[in-house]
This record gives C-alpha cells, sequence and structure tokens, in this order.
C-alpha cells in the first residue's frame, strides 16, 4: 500500500472540510472524496456506483452517510455500503494521522 500525504494535519483537514460536506481530492491520478463527519473524516471513491455521479457534490447526514445529488443514494462512509443494497459498495481508502500529517493508503 502507498501511503500520501493529503494535509498537514487531521486538524487542518477538518478546519479546511466543513462538518457535513465533502471535498474532491486527486491522488496518484484517482478522484477521492474526502468526507468530515461527526464520526471523522473519510475517504471514498468519488464516483457514485450508481450512476457516477460526484459523491463530493453531495453531503453527509447524522447516520454517517455520503447522499449522492443525483439520486440520494446513500452510503454509508464506515463500511462503503449503500443503504438499501441498491448497488454495490463504495471503495473506501485507509486514512492515517500521523504526526507530519493526514495520510491516504491507495493499492
Amino acid at each position: 500500500m502507498q501511503w500520501i500525504k493529503l494535509y498537514e494535519s487531521e486538524a487542518s483537514a477538518k478546519a479546511e472540510i466543513p462538518l457535513t460536506k465533502a471535498v474532491t481530492v486527486v491522488v496518484a491520478g484517482q478522484e477521492l472524496c474526502l468526507a468530515h463527519t461527526r464520526a471523522g473524516l473519510f475517504a471514498v471513491n468519488n464516483a457514485c456506483p450508481h450512476l457516477g455521479d460526484s459523491l463530493s457534490r453531495g453531503t453527509t447526514n447524522y447516520l454517517n452517510e455520503i447522499i449522492c445529488p443525483w439520486h440520494s443514494y446513500r452510503f454509508n462512509l464506515a463500511s462503503g455500503e449503500e443503504c438499501r443494497g441498491r448497488t454495490t459498495p463504495l471503495k473506501r481508502y485507509p486514512l492515517e494521522s500521523r504526526e507530519d500529517g493526514l495520510y491516504v493508503g491507495l493499492d
């Protein structure tokens, strides 16, 4: 697994990404969605597996889900599963907070 630094710290990532929001980050040519919820930060594939819309344009909810802005499919950020099992799960990427920054792990 390759670890790539995204932010100088977890705190700086949380300061840049408002609670309940998500942003797109491009890492090693891959477009990821970095979401901020009350449970923390999560990295998933940015393309909704249903029809490919950008999940970072959506929002998160109190159930720790990201909601696709196109058809309102809801994905659990911890498991990647869609709440009703209507499509394939999201690809998830591990995040690691280190002394020198916040890193994402890529296969």
